[in-house]
């Protein structure tokens, strides 16, 4: 995914980010229902009843309903900050005084050759020390805030929301009211009851388990559908220009 240096002080550590999660979620893809044709998203402009083809196609910040604010890829290449290199830790922080609202999306960062040693060194300290790095790191042209720290003797990066993207939670608690003594005893006794250490192992996504057994079970009895091949008419352009515009959906979805 990435590859570069963790920095801070003299220190400089050659790493690789790797994924640590995968989307646990199945998802299935729409088929026309009389041929098993997958169904595929197009960019349609409802004014001029036709599919707009991508090299007419611009961002808006939208100001109001119906009224927009045209902003073009230049505009936005001006203020992207560069692309780095480099995961620059700014300071160290105690990781338990970082509210969890704030935890966004982990990485494993993977050592790269010649870095072995200084690695497990800060992996280490940072492990008995309970610190992590808080530093900046830009990828997709997005600067992130993010958390090195150390998980069972490897490095880890987490990336942190910034401040103002965190809602306030004001009028969320209903009012101060009087606890009798014994509801907060019979609270504590339950809580502590049933107090047990996390085992991410003992919790499992039941309704993906029946849907794999689900699947499982109808590969056995039911042969698969297949789609018709399409063939290419001349003058009608690419193939792919739907995989196309789905791509420039997702540069727009990751752009600022």
């Amino acid at each position: 995914m990435w590859d570069g240096t963790i920095s801070f002080s003299l220190v400089a550590i050659p790493v690789r980010l790797v994924k640590a999660v995968k989307p646990g979620r199945i998802t299935f893809r729409t088929l026309h229902r009389a041929d098993y044709s997958p169904l595929a998203r197009r960019m349609f402009c409802p004014e001029h009843e036709q599919i707009v083809p991508p090299d007419e196609i611009i961002r808006g910040y939208e100001l109001a309903p119906g009224r927009y604010l045209p902003v073009t890829d230049e505009e936005l290449e001006s203020v992207s900050p560069e692309r780095s290199r480099t995961i620059e830790i700014i300071d160290f922080i105690d990781l338990d005084e970082v509210d969890p609202v704030y935890f966004d999306h982990p990485y494993y960062l993977a050592p790269l050759k010649g870095g072995e040693k200084a690695y497990r060194l800060l992996a280490e300290v940072m492990r008995r020390t309970n610190k992590a790095g808080l530093a900046k790191f830009v990828m997709v042209e997005r600067e992130y805030l993010v958390a090195v720290v150390s998980m069972e003797g490897a490095l880890a990066m987490i990336t942190l929301h910034y401040s103002e993207e965190v809602l306030p939670d004001n009028g969320i608690a209903p009012k101060e009211a009087k606890l009798e003594a014994v509801e907060k005893k019979r609270m504590e006794r339950s809580i502590r009851n049933m107090t047990a250490e996390f085992d991410p192992a003992k919790y499992a996504d039941l309704r993906r388990e029946k849907v794999v057994d689900l699947l499982n079970l109808k590969m056995k009895e039911q042969a698969p559908v297949e789609a018709p091949v399409l063939e290419e008419e001349e003058g009608e352009g690419p193939a792919d220009l739907v995989a196309a515009l789905e791509e420039i959906m997702r540069e727009v979805k990751n752009k600022p």
